[in-house]
């Protein structure tokens, strides 16, 4: 797995017990996709919908805490998106 999914896949945990598309997602993950591209290939509506919601804000608090490589990573996930 690559770094930007491993962090994808450390902030979907936290959304694993409130949401069903965060579970999903999750369990996703597990299939271990090489790239964020691969994984981004492999999103149905609903999944991009659901990332779309959390991401931005994921990405924000990962600058806000100066966290810049997090931040890089996350982003790399949420371009695929598009």
């Amino acid at each position: 797995m690559d770094q930007s999914l491993a962090y994808l896949r450390e902030i979907l945990s936290n959304y694993t017990e409130n949401h069903n598309e965060g579970k999903k997602l999750f369990d996703k993950l597990k299939n271990h996709y090489r790239t964020a591209e691969d994984f981004a290939e492999h999103l149905d509506a609903g999944d991009i919908t659901f990332l779309n919601s959390i991401l931005p804000e994921e990405i924000k608090y990962a600058l806000d805490e100066k966290d810049e490589e997090r931040a890089e990573q996350l982003n790399n996930v949420y371009e695929q998106l598009f």
